[in-house]
């Protein structure tokens, strides 16, 4: 019995040694997306300041939580005009919801659920995501990092402004392929 409990604690100990909060590495981080232009071709753009966390034990390989909150004032399609009208009243509405956010829920069969609040409406969506492995780098700070995919109906968020264009069609697709590349750095365990 007492090499049960010795065994027991060394497992739970292990489990604990290897899990952790890890924060942002926003220098090696990205939050992308893409979305069609005139049904013939993809306009592609980022978020420049965004902040989160994320849960992940080493040992099990798994990753317990990861939450997100994005500045969508930070927008960058690398063509101001559009920035500036994407900021406006007519698709994000900056000035009334400057911040979108993300709380993952569960992972089930490898796909990540979860809530993405953005422009006032929360609704649940699903990424793929990809542990691609942690190491320690040359300054003692472990790192993991995680990629994660998926796609929206922008207008299940209210974002509902679109024009006909004369050759049939709409100016701007209603899906947004969404594309983050996450590094985190694991906080300095204390003890």
């Amino acid at each position: 019995m007492k090499k049960l409990r010795i065994a027991f604690v060394a497992l739970l100990a292990y489990g604990t040694l290897f899990a952790g909060t890890y924060s942002l590495d926003i220098a090696h981080s990205s939050v992308g997306f893409k979305i069609k232009h005139m049904m013939i071709s993809n306009v592609q753009g980022q978020f420049n300041k965004f902040t989160g966390t994320f849960d992940y034990n080493r040992a099990t390989k798994t990753l317990k939580s990861l939450e997100g909150k994005i500045d969508i004032a930070s927008i960058d399609t690398k063509v101001k005009k559009r920035d500036a009208d994407l900021r406006s009243s007519n698709f994000f509405d900056v000035a009334k919801y400057p911040t979108m956010t993300f709380v993952m829920d569960k992972i089930k069969d490898g796909t990540m659920y979860g809530k993405l609040t953005m422009h006032g409406i929360t609704k649940e969506i699903k990424l793929e995501f990809e542990i691609n492995g942690t190491l320690t780098d040359p300054w003692g700070n472990v790192r993991t990092g995680i990629s994660l995919n998926g796609k929206i109906n922008r207008e299940d968020f209210g974002l509902k402004w679109n024009k006909i264009i004369e050759a049939g069609g709409v100016l701007v697709g209603k899906t947004v392929k969404i594309n983050i590349e996450l590094e985190g750095i694991l906080a300095k365990q204390k003890g």
